[in-house]
């Protein structure tokens, strides 16, 4: 079948209007069309359309070209977006299949109708400058020690500051080197809003794309220490356990036999019996993995409020210590950042001064000879 793109454009194959999609005038007041892949080259007929809380916004109708996972069949069909923007864009709710809006595990059949929204306007988080521990930096990225509270990037509309929004005020005029459709110049990991310590920013696309192939490939080691309630049953372990959203609550993840494969290694530094100081080591990148697999074993998160008892006004005890990672230009990044004073005195409480004093006591970042990005 032939259809009719918006904007008047003339009939092309394997695209079609979805029955359902977005309400004009609410999400959308308008349209733009992409020219996509190997499709025909003539002239486009474009609409420039405002995205409440995006900015300016595409939308791409399609017809599903094969079956499959959503998130997998759209990549290969969108060949300028990755896996893990459209599972982004799919995670916003900016994806519908037949009207409906998508869920990131979801199936599409060959023929379904999908309609993607996607950002082209003004990047998601404004440039605004503030006071950030910066670890380490040099002329291709920069390491940064992230306070609690802070989040990496805000939800859709959120003007709150954010880590995203620093690193854009920081670039300035630098920050043009970054495509137009790159969501979040620079930012190739997240830390949970309420979890301190040490990630790396990019400063160049290269760099970006350098440092996230490192993190997909599982090249980067990290070191989280974690102040649990209760006391593990194996002093040393690692779990693993597959996680996807919570079916009952999709603001939580859980342990489920249909998620993705995650694994994290723990290691009990020391225990008074009611709570345990842990060094933590994700193999895996799963959104909430520590919190969710040491909620799973029993011990969550001293004062996590979603997987475990938080106490008022306090955050969840977790804090990214340690950093290695391949630096774009050959050798391996390693930088830390010391515990803040809240876990630093619970480190103090279970463990001693000893223990509390040699965590507070980083060593300053090196870069070692030995692995190319």
């Amino acid at each position: 079948m032939h259809a009719r793109r918006r904007g008047g454009e003339p009939d092309r194959p394997g695209h079609r209007r979805a029955r359902g999609g977005f309400p004009e005038g609410a999400a959308l007041a308008g349209v733009q069309c992409r020219r996509l892949g190997n499709q025909h080259r003539g002239g486009d007929s474009a609409v420039e359309h405002a995205v409440p809380g995006h900015g300016a916004g595409q939308v791409v109708e399609l017809t599903a070209p094969r079956s499959g996972r959503l998130d997998a069949v759209l990549a290969a069909a969108l060949d300028n977006l990755s896996r893990s923007r459209v599972q982004r864009l799919i995670e916003r709710g900016m994806v519908r299949v037949n009207g409906a809006v998508a869920r990131k595990s979801a199936v599409v059949a060959e023929g379904d109708a999908v309609v993607v929204v996607i950002e082209t306007g003004p990047r998601a988080p404004g440039a605004v400058d503030f006071d950030l521990p910066v670890v380490y930096e040099d002329e291709l990225l920069a390491a940064i020690d992230k306070p609690a509270g802070l989040a990496v990037h805000g939800a859709p509309g959120d003007t709150a500051p954010s880590v995203a929004g620093w690193w854009l005020a920081r670039l300035g005029p630098a920050s043009a080197a970054f495509a137009p459709d790159v969501e979040r110049p620079g930012v190739v990991h997240r830390l949970d809003k309420e979890t301190s310590g040490v990630m790396v920013l990019a400063k160049t696309p290269a760099a970006q794309a350098a440092l996230s192939r490192a993190f997909e490939e599982r090249r980067a080691r990290k070191t989280y220490l974690a102040v649990v309630d209760g006391v593990p049953a194996q002093p040393r372990a690692v779990i693993d356990a597959p996680i996807d959203r919570d079916p009952r609550d999709r603001t939580r993840m859980a342990v489920t036999t249909r998620g993705r494969s995650a694994r994290t290694e723990y290691i009990v530094i020391a225990s008074d019996g009611e709570r345990s100081l842990l060094e933590v080591h994700p193999e895996t990148g799963r959104t909430h993995q520590i919190r969710v697999h040491l909620a799973a074993i029993g011990t969550p998160v001293a004062n996590d409020a979603v997987y475990g008892t938080a106490e008022p006004r306090a955050r969840q005890l977790l804090h990214a210590y340690r950093l290695e990672l391949p630096h774009p230009a050959g050798g391996r990044l390693v930088a830390a950042a010391p515990p803040p004073a809240d876990l630093l005195a619970a480190i103090r409480a279970i463990a001693g001064e000893a223990v509390a004093s040699r965590y507070a006591a980083v060593p300053p970042p090196t870069i070692e000879q030995g692995e190319a990005s």
